[in-house]
């Protein structure tokens, strides 16, 4: 079956959009300068990613690694001591939203996601020689339904959709004549509706004629189980998975 499933952004009803308003509302007030007592040495003229990018975690929850970048300057030499800011949506807070970059050019911080499950979007910020200088970057928030996929997914799926073996879970994706996609492989799953993910996932890959190798799970898996791993896979899909009346939470810079 498939990995990691995103949720197609139908999981949370009219309400959620109201309480998207009222965090868009709450996110116009500025409280002090982060960056307050901070004094930077050193300006980069870039700013990279270094790790904790495209993270999926629960609504309200820490991600479970720090965001990391890096400023360098126009040799591609990390800078220490640059100022490096991070602004997001409301709901969303960094610990710290401000810090200096440490001898070997980078800044860390960690995140904690806000209350709407959604795809968040962020920015790292450094003031830069000439001018400040963005990385936008994109976490994933997963609300209830999305989370049981999730679970549902690691049981049933990745076993052959996720390439990478981990302690708990060896992949048999490289023994598979036929590769199957992961569950963010967006290019490829934003094209199928959730009709025929249904029906594939019931059915197995024959139902639309895809291999055989992926198996039937209609005797395994409930409705509500095959919502629960559609929802997962619309919201961890890359690129993102749209449809009329999607709405992003966006950055608060």
């Amino acid at each position: 079956m498939m990995r990691r499933f995103t949720a197609s952004m139908t999981f949370e009803t009219s309400a959620t959009m109201v309480l998207l308003s009222f965090a868009a509302l709450a996110g116009c007030k500025h409280s002090a300068p982060a960056n307050a007592g901070l004094k930077a040495t050193a300006q980069g003229t870039a700013l990279v990613e270094s790790s904790g990018g495209h993270q999926v975690g629960a609504t309200g929850t820490a991600l479970k690694d720090p965001l990391v970048v890096q400023v360098n300057d126009d040799h591609g030499t990390a800078v220490p001591g640059a100022l490096v800011e991070f602004h997001g949506s409301a709901g969303v807070s960094f610990d710290p939203a401000a810090v200096l970059t440490d001898a070997s050019g980078q800044a860390t911080t960690s995140i904690t996601l806000g209350a709407i499950a959604g795809r968040y979007e962020w920015s790292a910020v450094t003031p830069g020689k000439n001018k400040a200088v963005p990385l936008e970057i994109v976490e994933t928030a997963l609300g209830y339904q999305q989370r049981v996929g999730s679970v549902l997914a690691d049981k049933y799926c990745s076993r052959c959709h996720d390439s990478e073996s981990s302690p708990e879970r060896v992949s048999n994706y490289d023994n598979l004549e036929v590769k199957p996609h992961p569950f963010t492989d967006g290019s490829t799953l934003n094209k199928m509706t959730d009709a025929d993910l249904t029906s594939i996932i019931l059915h197995g890959g024959p139902a639309l004629n895809r291999s055989a190798l992926m198996p039937l799970n209609g005797n395994t898996l409930s409705a509500a189980d095959v919502k629960a791993l559609i929802a997962y896979a619309r919201a961890v899909s890359d690129p993102s998975y749209q449809q009329a009346g999607t709405v992003y939470a966006g950055p608060n810079l």
